[in-house]
């Protein structure tokens, strides 16, 4: 049975994985008050989304410990899909 648990990881190399396994690409909440590069929201981009911008891993996983966060993602849904489903949260 596959396991539909949800993991908590900071490690850059897994969660660069886990993004592209699902076809997935580093993004960020399109900055629209001219603050740069490192003050949006992270993202992760499985379609063309006209609110976010395409980033690279550098500047996510930059803007990822500034801002010290942890990537709580799930491996499989419940009936053994593979899941999407992951959100950014504050270390603990």
């Amino acid at each position: 049975m596959a396991n539909h648990s949800a993991n908590t990881t900071t490690d850059h190399d897994a969660i660069r994985k886990w993004v592209e396994q699902r076809d997935g690409r580093p993004a960020m909440v399109r900055d629209t008050e001219g603050r740069g590069p490192h003050q949006g929201m992270l993202r992760i981009l499985f379609r063309d989304e006209e609110d976010l911008e395409e980033v690279s891993w550098d500047d996510f996983f930059e803007t990822f410990e500034e801002a010290n966060l942890a990537f709580l993602y799930q491996e499989h849904t419940a009936d053994g899909e593979e899941s999407r489903f992951f959100k950014f949260i504050e270390r603990e």
